[in-house]
């Protein structure tokens, strides 16, 4: 594992990982956002999919351009409107149910 990897392994919450990766922001939209950031962060990793090829320079360059859209997303529209955790779309009325949760069960004889 790189020194970078395991830097990055290391960092926990949102201001580490703006740190480290030098992106400025503002402490009050972190605050209010933070889960919802690093939340849309591993989203926007995931879209990407496997970073294990890149060298260091070329992952940290990935970071800093996901993480400074993860964040620009929470400063220009808040966390119910961006609906990045579950929590929110069921509050909507919408949920998913999948068909492996659904019992099927024969009705009883009388």
């Amino acid at each position: 594992m790189s020194d970078l990897r395991k830097t990055l392994a290391s960092l926990s919450s949102a201001e580490d990982f703006l740190k480290f990766l030098n992106i400025d922001y503002d402490e009050t939209v972190v605050h209010i956002n933070r889960l919802h950031i690093l939340k849309r962060f591993h989203d926007y990793l995931k879209r990407e999919g496997n970073t294990d090829t890149l060298d260091d320079q070329a992952l940290q360059a990935l970071y800093v351009k996901l993480l400074s859209q993860s964040y620009q997303d929470f400063v220009v529209s808040d966390a119910v409107s961006e609906k990045v955790f579950k929590v929110f779309h069921q509050a909507m009325g919408v949920s998913h149910v999948s068909l492996e949760k659904v019992a099927v069960s024969a009705p009883k004889a009388r």
